[in-house]
């Protein structure tokens, strides 16, 4: 039975590859072939249209203000990226998402928009394997990192975790700004948690900037693999996250969470983290403009439903007055939803791609 079940998950899992890894990229030739040629992580700013300029510490950039609120989005397993020569961006229109800008709302706003890129790192066949790099240089693949011929190279000689800690680090020491905010979809849920508990490591110790502390951390349809890790003592990295995440509550940091698709609670393919959902403020969206079977599809629609939803004003509750889990909700409110014992599913506007019609009910918690 357990073999059985084993073949099953693995099937599953390659099934699950072979779809995600067609989604959520950025359209061919948004990036140079350099890119992808040489290895290319960190941190890049974001303006209208999906132009961009990568951070460079010391210059000045583009679409970077040092003392304006900021936002950066980390994408997560990038399977079969770096030969297709695609990345993620604001707009999702290539992967079944809206044809519009996600980060408009938020720049108009007066916001920095980034991402943190670990695409090359994250091109791995096995889901776990590039899992492995953002707690680990001792993972079953070590760092190596993937080029546009689809080829594998040695990596640096420290995890993902830090090397985008150090990005984010280095290219916002003069940060002024009152706000920032971390959203990490599927694995980038877990380099979200990863970078936030290196920043408050960093500002304790005295070498971080203390403007970086993180506002808010948002989890996008989050992955956790099953069963214990060598490379953090024998954990499972759901549970490894758990103890970050209550520390950076401990410190301040709110989190939120929202889960679309059940390629992350089924013991086939993932971890569901029950314990990890019920520390935050917890909605579960319901895509149904896809069918049952695009799980793949759903699960990238938590990435255009946060980041759309800023557009919108917050979400009502059936039979409530009070307001629903959105990008745009009150940090005060999402914290008491974060402390309280419901969850939040959503009620209206589950067949329609856009946040506005949206409405959600209370549940108990998992």
């Amino acid at each position: 039975m357990k073999t059985q079940a084993s073949r099953l998950g693995k099937a599953a899992l390659m099934l699950f590859g072979l779809t995600l890894s067609t989604l959520s990229m950025a359209y061919p030739g948004v990036f140079p072939q350099s890119v992808f040629q040489n290895l290319d992580y960190g941190l890049y700013w974001f303006g209208n249209n999906d132009n961009y300029q990568k951070a460079i510490p010391g210059q000045s950039n583009a679409y970077y203000s040092n003392s304006k609120p900021t936002i950066i989005y980390i994408h997560g397993w990038q399977n079969g990226s770096s030969k297709a020569k695609n990345r993620e961006t604001f707009n999702r229109s290539d992967s079944d998402g809206p044809d519009v800008d996600l980060a408009y709302s938020w720049r108009k706003a007066g916001y920095n928009v980034g991402i943190l890129y670990w695409n090359q790192f994250a091109d791995e066949g096995e889901v776990k394997d590039a899992e492995a790099k953002i707690w680990s240089t001792n993972g079953p693949r070590q760092m190596r990192w993937r080029d546009h011929n689809g080829n594998y190279k040695s990596g640096p000689n420290k995890d993902a975790g830090t090397l985008m800690f150090e990005s984010l680090r280095d290219n916002m020491s003069n940060y002024t700004g009152s706000r920032l905010v971390l959203a990490g979809h599927s694995l980038g849920n877990q380099m979200a948690i990863v970078v936030a508990k290196k920043l408050k490591d960093g500002i304790s110790a005295g070498n971080t900037n203390s403007k970086l502390k993180p506002k808010r951390v948002a989890l996008l349809d989050p992955f956790y693999s099953n069963g214990q890790k060598s490379y953090i003592n024998n954990q499972w990295t759901g549970a490894k996250a758990r103890g970050y995440v209550d520390t950076l509550k401990s410190w301040g940091v709110i989190f939120e969470a929202y889960r679309s698709s059940s390629v992350t609670n089924t013991f086939l393919v993932g971890d569901e983290n029950k314990g990890l959902l019920n520390k935050t403020a917890f909605v579960e969206l319901k895509p149904w403009y896809f069918q049952s079977w695009q799980q793949a599809e759903k699960h990238g629609a938590a990435v255009w439903h946060y980041l759309w939803s800023f557009s919108y004003s917050t979400p009502p509750i059936k039979n409530s007055s009070d307001a629903a889990l959105s990008a745009k909700t009150s940090d005060s409110r999402v914290k008491t939803l974060m402390n309280g014992s419901k969850r939040l599913i959503h009620d209206l506007g589950a067949w329609t791609k856009s946040p506005n019609d949206d409405r959600f009910k209370y549940g108990s918690r998992l």
